[in-house]
């Protein structure tokens, strides 16, 4: 489905207006710690195979490039994380523990290996579609997590290198924005390099975000730079 031809908001879920039309590249062509807050609130839009549209809100994120050592990019492009190196708004999707996906989005210049890894998010539109694949009725467990999310949406590895901006199996439309008060900022989890860097963004009081060290609500968006880490951080 092309970017031009996406669909109106679902009727199905509460707090969806406005259309889901994929946001431009330009939104992701910028440093990952700063697109990671920015996308607090913003939908994630999954087509199913069926033909339900499921639709999420982004309620937590993650910050990663290639000069932190947390980051899959830190010692350069390899067949794994080669998608991380290319155009920003397109899809990286890994494998981890042997068992789980997780998606992020690329982010900033061509070459940068930078990306926004999604952690968790309220689910809104299609979720008899993702209480089915994650197999609970409770809300809270269908997306509160990285893998739940992946899991929830239908997304694995041969989703690696989606256009996230083309709006065909998986886009991100704009939503409504998290306001920068209601922002909470705190160390990434896990991860054991770089485990004081303040790169996890949630929307603060969300049932949704997932478990792990709470970060401090109402920091001012924009604070933290795109070279906060450097090869020698601990």
């Amino acid at each position: 489905m092309a970017a031009d031809q996406a669909p109106e908001v679902p009727e199905e879920g509460p707090g969806l207006n406005g259309s889901l039309r994929p946001l431009s590249r330009r939104f992701f062509s910028r440093p990952s710690p700063v697109v990671a807050p920015d996308l607090l609130g913003r939908l994630l839009v999954r087509r199913a195979g069926s033909g339900e549209t499921l639709v999420v809100r982004i309620v937590e994120t993650e910050a990663y490039q290639q000069d932190d050592p947390a980051s899959h990019s830190f010692r350069g492009p390899t067949a794994r994380n080669a998608v991380m190196f290319g155009r920003a708004g397109f899809l990286y999707v890994y494998f981890t523990y042997g068992m789980h996906f997780c998606m992020n989005v690329v982010t900033g210049r061509e070459g940068e290996g930078s990306a926004v890894l999604f952690r968790a998010a309220e689910p809104l539109a299609g979720v008899g579609v993702m209480a089915a694949r994650r197999g609970t009725d409770d809300p809270r467990l269908l997306t509160s997590g990285p893998a739940r999310l992946t899991e929830a949406l239908g997304v694995s590895r041969v989703m690696n290198g989606e256009d996230l901006v083309a709006g065909e199996d998986l886009w991100i439309a704009a939503g409504r924005r998290v306001p920068s008060d209601r922002v909470s900022v705190g160390p990434r989890v896990g991860i054991r390099s770089a485990t004081g860097v303040p790169w996890r963004f949630s929307e603060t009081g969300s049932p949704w975000v997932s478990r792990g060290r709470a970060g401090l609500p109402g920091r001012r968006r924009g604070t933290t730079t795109a070279r906060a880490v450097s090869p020698t951080t601990p």
